[in-house]
């Protein structure tokens, strides 16, 4: 369900949409960059304990007393993982393995022959892999199969699980009996995973033996398995669930309505990302607002807890923190920081902050107690006495350590409404070619974040009102661009495309929007993640697109990138100091940053973004014109598909490229450069046309006519007025494609069932008639609404199942926003 505040709208909205289901895979509760980025996976916010976006816990915990009465509405008791064996990490140890295929059918099983099997220390993994987790373990490039024999002398265990760290995809048996199987999936870190009852079953008293199979498909593999035994947590009996009453999210809020005995209170998450504002989008503040009404006509006294865990505020659970509260200007501030303050420490995928300081924060007046201590004791204490005058500011263990604020006020049948911040500072947030950068709020290190909380608490209501009108703006042009499960797509897609990102200013002051390739390799300032996110930033704020291309232009302005395209990335995040991805996507890059710096001249309605880097835009553009057409075998954005020669949706992207590269060159006065590439782009386009064409759609690669795949890159042609393909091939590409739709969507293409959601709406754009364009989104929201994996929106999905290959939480979805761009650009 979704609602919007205008006043003018409410109305409207209650009646058509409250009885429909909204269903995100996850809520995005606290999101400002893709570090403090906190969600709730389900459709319980009390239902299970809220994470980062990479699955690990940051526990926000929230509880309300009505009339002494403790109920629930935030996050879970967290369960105690018991190590029953431990995993390489944890432990030293030993097994059997081989890379050469055995018997599939005995391999797993008790009494197999191994002896031929060598015996390594684990982990098994990629020696990158190896030598970053554990510096150590045994090298395997493609398969790997192991055993290992442990002793247990009890099995009365409360609930197995694994402790598994797999990269890609695995298969686990315990005792010959099928435990786990993820296929195709990977982990990026370590990660409890259930196992099957009758595996569970399977473990016995005395020797027992663990068997893994798995296969790294590209980049890093790894595989490392323990065993751990969840138990419940205790002593919550006192407290009450509040009942979720319904669930509502607009662009900028995740809202959440509960009964709590005879209270109804409205739980708001606010993220004040207004993108015209790149000192709101910088602010790292963010809302939760409670808004409370009696149901009984009574008045009730109502205190409400809202912790927050140190795990916020590192890596790992290892890590230990210590808190510090003071007051500041009528606020109350809370905050919790690594006791170990390695700036810039740390560059990977699945990595969380580990510096800097997490803040939690309200109006003094607002605020009956407030407590750093034990997650439980925090707890304890507010059931009790409605207080947790708890001050313990000795450091610990990052996951046995929180902060909590308790906000109280008598509540009747006239709405009250009370409000918190929480907030990060990071100090520095990136390091850019060896010279660290702060934060856009305080680029010039003169802000601190006590004034920043203040002028956040200043400009509340301010702040409110500009948020409901981004939902309402949001909300509106997108549905009036695709309808309505379009425009609820776009709505689920908004704070996640944005929080994916980091914004600094270079050492000149020049914005720069640095996004981080989540869960796909960690890579910074990636190309081809920056041009399908493109389109959200093109219609509400270039100047953040601009920021995007910015370190790829000074890469290779600067000389320290010579070669003659465009580079992947700028680095692993947070570290931009030059790319670190493995392989070179020549086409894919230089024709994503022809296109998008010709889609920024529109957008501005001038030259000068393609003027400033005319020189190295020549330089791609010669390029293309000689490599573009035919593409060697080499990857393209969609990488995990490998390797493709002849790729013809690469080829249009090259041609893409070049006729954007001559309407600069024309509005630069560049007239013989000009005609000589629109002569060659048309040329381009005949021949493409020829070797593409299958009849009734056209191939996916020159020489393969039973292929076919999306041209997700001809939608450009239109959008930019571009000319140069005719209508009649989107139109016979669209009526092929309706044919090969699955329940979750469209394929990519003939090759696998798998999908791109993001490739799948630029492909729905290149349709003229609207009931086509409906029949391919509709899958798609299907998909997002019913998709098993709950977990931040994932934009690589099976189109059979609903199921997440890989990537979440991605900026990619910012491509949603194509069909709004289409029709705002006509």
């Amino acid at each position: 369900m979704m609602k919007y505040w205008s006043p003018v709208l409410l109305t409207f909205f209650s009646l058509t949409l409250s009885a429909q289901t909204f269903r995100p895979p996850a809520a995005p509760l606290i999101t400002i960059d893709p570090y403090t980025s906190v969600w709730s996976f389900g459709s319980e916010l009390n239902g299970s304990a809220t994470k980062h976006w990479t699955g690990k816990p940051q526990p926000m915990d929230g509880l309300i007393r009505v009339d002494g009465k403790t109920y629930r509405f935030m996050g879970a008791p967290s369960p105690v993982m018991k190590t029953i064996l431990p995993t390489a990490k944890q432990a030293a140890y030993l097994a059997r393995f081989t890379t050469v295929k055995p018997d599939p059918n005995w391999w797993y099983k008790e009494g197999y022959n191994v002896t031929n099997w060598k015996q390594s220390p684990a982990p098994f993994g990629t020696k990158d892999r190896n030598d970053a987790m554990l510096k150590g373990g045994t090298e395997f490039q493609t398969e790997v199969w192991y055993r290992r024999e442990f002793t247990l002398t009890a099995t009365d265990f409360e609930k197995p699980t694994l402790n598994i760290f797999h990269d890609d995809d695995v298969q686990v048996y315990i005792n010959g009996v099928p435990a786990f199987d993820c296929s195709p999936c990977y982990t990026g870190d370590y990660e409890f995973k259930p196992i099957s009852a009758s595996a569970r079953k399977a473990l016995k008293k005395g020797k027992n033996l663990l068997a893994a199979y798995c296969k790294n498909g590209a980049g890093p593999g790894y595989i490392d398995i323990g065993l751990a035994d969840e138990i419940a947590p205790k002593g919550n009996d006192v407290i009450q669930t509040a009942k979720q009453a319904g669930f509502e999210m607009t662009a900028t809020q995740a809202i959440y309505n509960f009964e709590a005995g005879p209270v109804k209170m409205k739980v708001r998450f606010i993220a004040p990302l207004i993108l015209k504002d790149l000192n709101m989008v910088s602010r790292p503040v963010n809302y939760v607002v409670y808004d409370l009404k009696s149901t009984d006509g009574k008045t009730h006294q109502v205190e409400i807890l809202n912790s927050v865990s140190g795990l916020w505020a590192v890596n790992d659970a290892s890590q230990k923190v210590e808190g510090k509260k003071e007051s500041q200007n009528g606020l109350l501030i809370l905050s919790l920081a690594n006791t170990e303050q390695k700036l810039l420490g740390k560059k990977g995928d699945n990595v969380r902050i580990d510096w800097g300081r997490a803040y939690l924060a309200t109006r003094t007046a607002d605020a009956k107690s407030s407590g750093l201590g034990a997650p439980e004791e925090l707890v304890r204490s507010f059931s009790k006495n409605g207080a947790v005058n708890v001050g313990e500011t000795t450091s610990a263990n990052a996951d046995t350590k929180s902060m909590g604020v308790v906000l109280a006020d008598k509540v009747g049948s006239d709405e009250k409404s009370l409000h918190l911040m929480l907030g990060y500072d990071d100090g520095y947030s990136v390091q850019y070619f060896g010279q660290n950068l702060r934060p856009w709020w305080n680029k010039d290190g003169s802000k601190t974040i006590g004034r920043e909380l203040q002028n956040a608490e200043t400009d509340f209501s301010k702040i409110l009102q500009e948020c409901e009108a981004t939902d309402e703006m949001i909300y509106n042009d997108a549905l009036k661009a695709g309808g309505k499960q379009y425009a609820e797509l776009c709505v689920l897609a908004y704070r996640q495309a944005i929080s994916a990102h980091k914004l600094v200013a270079d050492p000149s002051g020049t914005p720069l929007f640095l996004s981080k390739e989540n869960f796909s390799n960690g890579s910074i300032g990636t190309v081809d993640v920056t041009y399908p996110s493109a389109p959200l930033f093109l219609l509400y704020n270039p100047v953040l697109l601009k920021g995007m291309l910015e370190p790829i232009f000074y890469y290779s302005e600067s000389g320290k990138w010579t070669k003659p395209f465009a580079a992947h990335d700028v680095g692993t995040y947070p570290l931009a100091n030059g790319q670190t991805y493995g392989e070179d996507m020549p086409v894919e890059e230089s024709g994503n940053m022809l296109t998008l710096t010709y889609a920024i001249c529109k957008a501005e309605n001038n030259i000068e973004f393609a003027k400033k880097h005319w020189k190295v835009l020549s330089v791609w553009a010669n390029y293309l014109k000689k490599e573009g057409f035919d593409p060697a075998n080499q990857l393209c954005t969609d990488d995990f598909a490998g390797h493709l020669a002849r790729n013809a949706n690469l080829s249009i992207k090259a041609i893409m490229g070049l006729a954007s590269y001559a309407k600069m060159a024309e509005q630069l006065g560049e007239t013989k450069e000009a005609a000589e590439v629109n002569a060659l782009v048309k040329d381009f386009a005949k021949k493409w046309m020829e070797l593409a064409d299958s009849g009734d759609h056209y191939a996916l690669t020159f020489d393969n006519k039973d292929s076919w795949s999306q041209k997700y890159n001809l939608v450009w042609d239109e959008l930019l007025n571009l000319n140069v393909f005719p209508k009649t091939v989107a139109e016979k590409e669209i009526k092929y494609y309706l044919t090969k739709q699955k329940p979750f969507g469209l394929p990519l293409d003939s090759r696998k069932t798998y999908s791109k959601s993001d490739w799948i709406i630029w492909t729905a754009t290149l349709a003229t008639d609207p009931k086509d364009f409906e029949a391919l989104i509709k899958p798609v929201y299907k998909y997002a609404m019913e998709t098993p994996d709950r977990i931040p929106l994932s934009d690589w999905h099976e189109t059979v199942d609903g199921k997440s290959v890989g990537f979440r939480a991605r900026s990619v979805v910012g491509g949603y926003w194509m069909k709004v761009l289409g029709k705002k650009w006509k």
